[in-house]
């Protein structure tokens, strides 16, 4: 079984002041294509492939899923979505990674077990 590395999207896009306000899904998309290529390499500290899966909300939520990259589009709250895929995980024995930058989320997964990565350790481009 294959390490998962969930997105925060809304945090990662909104790392970068790049125009994303202006077209949220367009930019949860980007996001999504550049993240394709983390499945295969994985991460710094963890060597692929990995198991890449993007959480959004909001406006992003009717962002499609692609091979390499689930997307889920949390009902509600995507921090709380994302608590529960590592709960999830947890559960199956997985090594979990989230990206993100929120601090109250790095600490709620980090109770559970899961690392943490910034934002920048996924290429957007």
């Amino acid at each position: 079984m294959h390490p998962l590395v969930i997105v925060d999207g809304a945090n990662v896009v909104g790392s970068v002041p790049d125009g994303w306000w202006r077209d949220r899904a367009g930019a949860a998309r980007r996001l999504r294509d550049a993240l394709a290529r983390l499945a295969a390499a994985g991460l710094p500290g963890l060597p692929g492939p990995v198991e890449v899966v993007l959480v959004v909300e909001g406006a992003a939520r009717g962002v499609d899923s692609i091979p390499a990259v689930p997307v889920i589009a949390a009902p509600h709250s995507g921090d709380d979505e994302i608590v529960e895929l590592v709960r999830q995980a947890g559960a199956e024995g997985r090594t979990t990674v989230v990206v993100t930058a929120d601090r109250g989320l790095r600490e709620r997964v980090s109770a559970l077990g899961a690392r943490v990565a910034g934002p920048s350790a996924v290429a957007r481009r």
